[in-house]
């Protein structure tokens, strides 16, 4: 048997946080994988169930949250089998993370210098000297000005744009060979976005690594994706490469995402809308989770879940539109009939 040549494969993950009134749902059946130095976009609304994703893969879901099924498979390897111990040798070292919010992330108490050191001196055993030089090369590899003088300064003293470097040089100061990015451009600027995607690209191509961008930015997908995952109430509902989900979207809720973004091409009066709203995961609809928003939605949609289907052009849709069980329009074509469908 050949080796994979996915440097991760996630399988029906399933992750629920428990109430006393209900089990919440938050990923359910979730299953893609990312190939070997390339990038996988993972997009949709907040509360898709992105964020809880990433998490799951780093095997750090705290209670009432709880990983209660799948694989999670890295290198081969079931994550899900490791034990804490294990899985604090591979944090930081082989799969790192990027995480949302760098002020609430990085330690107030403690320096720069001293907080990038720690993944050397925990995963490398160099001393105190040795990580602090290492650290400074890795400030200079992320593009922070006076890198010396940055190592000794804490968290509150820099930008936000400084900071996402600094949590960028942690994730990878020991050059893992997963990276997870959630949200890494939230709250900045328009100009610090763009400087810090090119950041990502550009380790990513000088070290070798795979990553798995979080984000709700389908600009940004556009930019740095190879492949697209597209979530919804906790489901992918499309996956595909970054060209066919772009030229030839297929499940309502993706044509929708595209159709809301503004065009420079064309003359816009105003924007699409998808109309209604996520549904609260104490209370999913019976089929298809999208079913109570779609403007193509039949009887089957609302009573049975679609599964994640292979289409010709490699596309994967949940979608009975493309099932030969579909009880709707057999001429209904979803990109092109999508704007008129939502405004009839």
């Amino acid at each position: 048997m050949e080796p994979s040549s996915n440097i991760i494969e996630v399988n029906d993950l399933r992750t629920s946080f428990f109430t006393e009134e209900a089990e919440v749902k938050a990923v359910d059946g979730v299953s893609f994988s990312v190939p070997s130095g390339k990038t996988l976009g993972i997009v949709g609304e907040s509360g898709s169930g992105k964020s809880i994703t990433s998490l799951s893969i780093m095997r750090l879901i705290q209670e009432p949250g709880q990983i209660v099924g799948g694989e999670i498979n890295f290198k081969s390897d079931n994550l899900l089998d490791k034990s804490e111990s294990e899985m604090r040798r591979i944090r930081g070292n082989e799969i790192s993370m990027i995480f949302q919010e760098p002020m609430t992330s990085l330690n107030p108490v403690f320096t720069v210098g001293d907080q990038i050191s720690e993944a050397y001196r925990i995963h490398q055993g160099l001393s105190k000297k040795q990580a602090l030089q290492k650290s400074l090369e890795m400030l200079e590899l992320v593009g922070i000005p006076s890198p010396k003088d940055r190592l000794k300064r804490y968290p509150h003293e820099l930008s936000g744009g400084m900071r996402q470097r600094v949590m960028i040089a942690i994730a990878l100061a020991c050059k893992p060979e997963l990276l997870i990015a959630d949200e890494p451009t939230t709250a900045l600027d328009v100009t610090i976005q763009a400087q810090i995607l090119r950041l990502i690209n550009n380790l990513q191509d000088e070290l070798g690594m795979s990553v798995v961008l979080i984000t709700h930015d389908l600009g940004v997908v556009a930019e740095t994706c190879d492949y697209v995952a597209v979530m919804y109430a906790g489901k992918i509902v499309e996956y595909a490469d970054v060209q066919t989900l772009f030229e030839s979207p297929k499940h309502p809720y993706t044509v929708g995402l595209l159709s809301s973004l503004p065009r420079h091409d064309i003359d816009q009066e105003e924007l699409q809308v998808i109309k209604g709203m996520v549904p609260s995961p104490t209370n999913m609809p019976e089929g298809c989770r999208f079913a109570p928003r779609c403007p193509f939605a039949t009887d089957l949609c609302k009573e049975q879940l679609p599964t994640l289907d292979d289409l010709e052009d490699g596309n994967q849709v949940r979608c009975w539109v493309y099932s030969d069980k579909w009880d709707g329009d057999p001429e209904v074509n979803v990109k092109d009939d999508y704007g008129t469908a939502t405004s009839s």
